[in-house]
């Protein structure tokens, strides 16, 4: 299957029409009729995308698009919908949802919506950088270390990235102040010894510092905990 995909939608011929439709475009299709029942399903199961109508009984569509995004941040959202207002997109849209389509509508259009939805989902997957307890979204620019958010300065972020891409390895002063400051020489600053210090006080954690080795006369190292 291509995903797995949660329609909530309160008109039965509709939802008939999308789970027969879907279903042949290869994905795997549950539907609700209410938003209540929807927004529960959508939270208590793993789906991978969720086509949402905005006119529904027991909770409209905007207060389950809500109620979506405070619980499952990264869960797609295609608003299926008759209200085709440019303040109607607009609306959606700011409320969190990923995609807008207008009825009536081409199954093959939201087919194709949903398949590019769920590829950049893979994709910003694939963009995460992990050592030890240590995540990095490089998509949201987020930090994690044990499961905690870290607020990372630009140039902190920059030279964590850098340090996690090439960790187990040893890199120069030269090099690393080449990457992430853009320096073609060492001028002789401490400027890299000043963020080191910044990274290992901001990531720690139950009193354990970042494993960032300091190797002397040469640079420093991220020890690969993996």
């Amino acid at each position: 299957m291509n995903g797995r995909i949660l329609v909530i939608e309160d008109e039965p011929g509709i939802v008939d029409f999308l789970e027969r439709g879907l279903t042949a475009h290869g994905f795997e299709v549950a539907s609700e009729l209410d938003g209540v029942s929807g927004a529960a399903r959508a939270l208590g199961e793993p789906y991978d995308l969720v086509v949402l109508d905005m006119m529904l009984p027991g909770r409209n569509g905007l207060q389950v698009l809500e109620q979506l995004r405070a619980a499952r941040p990264r869960l797609p959202v295609i608003v299926l919908t008759a209200l085709d207002r440019i303040e109607d997109r607009v609306t959606g849209l700011d409320a969190g949802a990923n995609d807008y389509l207008v009825k009536p509508f081409s199954l093959g259009e939201l087919a194709a919506r949903i398949r590019a939805q769920l590829r950049f989902v893979e994709e910003a997957q694939s963009q995460t950088l992990r050592a030890g307890d240590v995540e990095i979204d490089l998509i949201r620019r987020e930090v994690k270390r044990a499961g905690q958010q870290v607020r990372l300065s630009t140039t902190e972020f920059e030279l964590l990235v850098y340090l996690l891409e090439h960790r187990g390895r040893v890199l120069s002063r030269r090099q690393i102040l080449r990457a992430v400051w853009g320096y073609e020489h060492d001028p002789g600053t401490n400027v890299l010894d000043v963020y080191i210090g910044y990274l290992r006080r901001k990531l720690r954690v139950d009193g354990q510092e970042l494993p960032i080795s300091t190797i002397r006369s040469v640079g420093y190292r991220f020890d690969d905990a993996d």
